[in-house]
């Protein structure tokens, strides 16, 4: 489940009762187009190509019939809109992945380990996906799948049910945090033409000078690797986490 705020698209948006239609293959099937081989899947493929190449701001119909090499009108014998075809997009990069553990492999802490890194590939490999508002998300079969999953694996904690959807909630907000983070300094990479070690190397005289002047005891005492890019952020933050999670479910426990 994938919990992207702000953004400049909204899941939801389009018609509700045709997105679900076609996310569960409960509608009337289109008559055949014009164009041989064109079908819904290959239009959804197509859009996320388009999204991950250039930006969710660079989907259209008109620019997705382009690269499927049709008219546009031929698009929505499949799909009635950009709307539509956004949920279709989300439910598609949610599907999960055939080789992911089965449900009984490793305990309820190794599930949401799992689930954070698997979430932060995702948005990696779908940056856009951090410019959808998906606060109220249409639920088709690669979501409900993938919530199925991690659920049976996290059901052990004990927890209420409103307890173990909200510890799946934390862990994809911190998720969301970090990959934005991610994201913004690529963006900046791009736009500044500096590495991160150029824009740090160029700042280095005027931080040397402020780490001499004795304004800054404890900032002047820390370790020279305390900025090191090798350190897992990530990783220590979605472990500490897990820590609280699990000191929560043993005092549970110990109450039952």
């Amino acid at each position: 489940m994938t919990s992207g705020s702000g953004g400049t698209e909204t899941s939801g948006s389009g018609d509700i009762g045709r997105t679900l239609d076609l996310l569960w293959d409960t509608g009337p099937r289109p008559s055949r187009g014009p164009k041989p081989g064109l079908t819904l899947d290959r239009i959804v493929e197509t859009a996320i190509e388009v999204a991950d190449r250039d930006g969710i701001g660079a989907l259209s119909m008109r620019r997705i019939a382009t690269e499927l090499g049709t008219g546009t009108m031929s698009l929505y014998r499949y799909v009635p809109g950009k709307g539509e075809l956004l949920d279709l997009m989300l439910d598609r990069v949610q599907r999960p992945s055939q080789d992911a553990a089965a449900p009984g492999d490793g305990g309820w802490r190794a599930a949401l380990e799992a689930l954070g890194h698997a979430t932060l590939a995702l948005y990696r490999r779908h940056p856009w996906l951090l410019e959808v508002n998906q606060s109220r998300p249409i639920l088709g079969p690669s979501a409900l799948e993938g919530m199925e999953k991690v659920l049976s694996r996290i059901k052990p904690m004990g927890l209420s049910d409103p307890e173990l959807l909200s510890a799946i909630i934390m862990i994809d907000g911190y998720v969301v945090g970090a990959a934005r983070t991610l994201l913004y300094q690529e963006q900046a990479e791009r736009g500044s033409g500096l590495t991160d070690a150029q824009f740090w190397e160029a700042q280095r005289p005027a931080l040397e000078k402020a780490m001499l002047s004795g304004r800054y005891p404890v900032l002047a005492g820390l370790s020279e690797d305390t900025f090191a890019s090798g350190f897992d952020h990530f990783g220590f933050g979605l472990r500490r986490i897990l820590d609280g999670l699990e000191v929560f479910v043993a005092a549970r426990r110990a109450t039952e």
